[in-house]
Parts: structure tokens; C-alpha cells; sequence
């Protein structure tokens, strides 16, 4: 496998949309609409690693720096016919060497798979929404 893991840059960013669009519904939310335009800017001010297994875009990771003492990945995204490769694993590797004094944490829908990588789960997320209208 001649992959290739490097920090996004802005030309990469129309490949990532195709493979998130090709995720179908779950993943709507980011490639709908007027969505896909805040989401495009927001790959360009995150955090962004992709993949490359030759000159096919094959995954991405997407995570924010809070500036003090944590990194958290936002998204990590790998192609079906790629996944069992140990692609993620390598995309979050990236975050450690990059990151190497700050905590990383993973905000999931897929626990499994953290799981199966060895990471402790901790706590929960609230979505909040606005109660004073």
C-alpha cells in the first residue's frame, strides 16, 4: 500500500466532499445544501489530515485546537473499500506527533471503533440549544 498522510491543502478539499457525499444521509448535515460551503471553511480552519493511496483520496480527520491544552478530532473518515487498513489509525497518529504535549480527545458516533483502537471513553456530549426565545 504506497499511502501517503499529509495536511490538507485547499485543493483537496472538493475530494473530500465527494467522499463524504458518498457516505449518503449520515452525513448530509456536512455536504447538504448551504451547509457544504461552512463546512469547506471549516476544513480549511481546522486541523485537517488526508489520506492518499496513490492519487485516490482514501480518508480524512478534521480537529480543533482549543489553544491551551487539548486537540479534539471533529471527524475521521475513511472509504468503505479502504477501511481495515489502519488508515484512521495513522490519520490520528498524525495529531500526536503534531500535537505531542496536548491531550487528544474524539468526539464519536462510532464507539466501536475507538474502542477497538484502545481509547477510554469518557463522559458525554450535549447538543445545547438555545432556551431564551
Amino acid at each position: 500500500m504506497d499511502l501517503l498522510i499529509r495536511k490538507m491543502e485547499v485543493e483537496d478539499i472538493d475530494k473530500i466532499m465527494e467522499i463524504i457525499e458518498l457516505e449518503g444521509e449520515e452525513w448530509k448535515d456536512y455536504w447538504g445544501c448551504s451547509n457544504s460551503i461552512k463546512y469547506k471553511k471549516a476544513l480549511e480552519l481546522s486541523i485537517t489530515y488526508v489520506a492518499y493511496e496513490g492519487d485516490e483520496l482514501c480518508g480524512y480527520s478534521r480537529s480543533v485546537d482549543d489553544n491551551a491544552c487539548e486537540v479534539i478530532v471533529v471527524d475521521l473518515l475513511v472509504t468503505p473499500e479502504h477501511r481495515g487498513k489502519g488508515i484512521g489509525k495513522n490519520l490520528m497518529g498524525c495529531i500526536y506527533d503534531d500535537y505531542p504535549s496536548k491531550d487528544v480527545y474524539v468526539m464519536s458516533d462510532v464507539d466501536e471503533y475507538y474502542k477497538k483502537q484502545g481509547y477510554e471513553k469518557i463522559g458525554s456530549v450535549f447538543k445545547v440549544t438555545n432556551t431564551n426565545n
